[in-house]
């Protein structure tokens, strides 16, 4: 490879100004900016590694040993450790690491426990369900006939009503967690429910994989028959999906059997061996005491930001929080998601706009406010950079002049508070890691971008 050095560092013969110009910007914009979305991590540079790695010229459809294109060996060994070291992770009876996505995960469970259609039950998407669990937008409400249950006024499943349900309408397939429901799951109370109905449960846990894996949320393995996530988020790897058998079903054999065929040819063609590679070093980072510390502090993060937003008279869906997540109702604030999410973007702060129970706002505007701990946490934030930066959000949000569901002004003043707090909080975090190759400001020659 050819390289050329510039501003004090080496870089490749990159031979795209605008396009290295644009990575470069976008590392600068993730380490100076405050990052709480929800659904967002931090991959460590191991992750971006593997994903731009020389896998990504390898096409071998199929699976281990079953490849419809020769030259697969390494890859078939790859796919094969991360088979393993995720179902030691979660002690699940079997693992499918090729879902490109964890929508695509849940396509291909649905597939596997539906072949020929049927009715499914899970949590709507104003209650905080996700779009694949069958919302109007997505493809799934069209496959099978979709009914939800919601939560109570107070932002909690009411288990009762979702038996209800259940004995009703008698369902297929029951599916429990969502996108935006910050409280602590019940999956051996969904079991029951599902068996009395005689439904399979589907267990969808992207957003809290990582306290699972980590012990501080009850596991869904044992009960559901499918557990399905994403492998970003809280597991910290690349964009990608898993689907898990649980161990307590029938016949798990034939369960993989049909996993497998709903993943490929179902759902999906080739498998991406750059980020099954990713996946099997995220796995295996998954077991070590670094990244179960990394839990602790999600947890006692999302705890801090939720005590000064209530400190502060705000409600809050589920009246709190029991993992990473923290949804601020807004309604009645003046405010709406929009606004708020776009005042705090001008401060550095992200954030999104989400619906909350008995929402009468559009999603595009929503009522609410979701923030995340995932990212603060990966970059060795703990409690108390929590707590200032919740402190510096309710600023921004007490400041902003709202002028319609859209439109709002934020004084020069308080904008340039908020940024100099989050100018200081994220120079008392860890750097966001670099890729495969010297963009990050702090390489300096070859050899750094080498070395761990």
């Amino acid at each position: 490879m050819d390289w050329e050095t510039g501003a004090g560092r080496m870089r490749p013969a990159f031979e795209d100004d605008a396009v290295f110009a644009l990575l470069a910007e976008e590392e600068r914009r993730q380490r100076d900016t405050l990052q709480m979305v929800a659904a967002a991590s931090t991959a460590p540079w191991q992750v971006l590694w593997c994903n731009g790695s020389v896998l990504t010229n390898v096409t071998g459809e199929g699976y281990p040993g079953r490849r419809y294109h020769s030259g697969c060996g390494v890859f078939d060994r790859l796919e094969e450790l991360a088979c393993r070291r995720a179902r030691d992770v979660f002690g699940a009876s079997f693992a499918n690491v090729q879902p490109h996505s964890g929508t695509n995960a849940n396509l291909a469970a649905l597939r596997a426990l539906l072949p020929r259609g049927g009715k499914v039950l899970s949590m709507s998407l104003k209650a905080g369900g996700h779009l694949s669990h069958g919302a109007r937008a997505s493809v799934t409400s069209t496959l099978y006939g979709v009914h939800h249950y919601g939560v109570t006024r107070d932002g909690l499943i009411d288990l009762e009503e979702v038996r209800t349900l259940a004995l009703g309408l008698r369902p297929d397939v029951v599916i429990c967690g969502g996108s935006a429901y910050p409280r602590e799951l019940d999956f051996a109370a969904f079991r029951k429910i599902a068996d009395e109905a005689g439904a399979a449960l589907l267990a969808d846990v992207s957003h809290i994989a990582g306290l699972v894996a980590a012990g501080l949320h009850p596991s869904p393995v044992p009960y559901a028959h499918l557990v399905t996530t994403s492998t970003y988020k809280q597991l910290a790897g690349p964009r990608g999906g898993l689907v898990l058998g649980g161990t307590n079903v029938p016949d798990p054999g034939e369960l993989e059997r049909r996993v497998g065929a709903a993943v490929f040819p179902g759902v999906q063609g080739t498998p991406a061996p750059h980020s099954i590679a990713a996946k099997a070093w995220a796995f295996g980072h998954v077991a070590t005491p670094d990244f179960h510390a990394m839990c602790r502090r999600i947890v006692t993060a999302a705890r801090a930001v939720a005590e000064v937003f209530a400190d502060h008279g705000y409600a809050l869906v589920g009246s709190g929080t029991d993992t990473h997540m923290v949804l601020a109702d807004l309604r009645g604030t003046g405010t709406t998601g929009w606004v708020a999410e776009k005042a705090l973007e001008s401060c550095g702060v992200l954030v999104n706009r989400n619906v909350v129970p008995e929402d009468t706002l559009p999603a595009a505007v929503a009522g609410g406010l979701r923030i995340g701990t995932n990212t603060l946490a990966a970059r060795g934030g703990d409690a108390e950079h929590a707590r200032r930066a919740a402190e510096l959000i309710v600023g921004v949000l007490g400041s902003v002049e709202s002028h319609g569901p859209t439109s709002y002004t934020l004084p020069p003043a308080a904008r340039a508070l908020a940024r100099r707090r989050v100018a200081e909080i994220c120079g008392e975090l860890r750097d966001v890691p670099a890729g495969p190759g010297p963009l990050s400001p702090t390489t300096t020659n070859v050899q750094e971008v080498m070395q761990p």
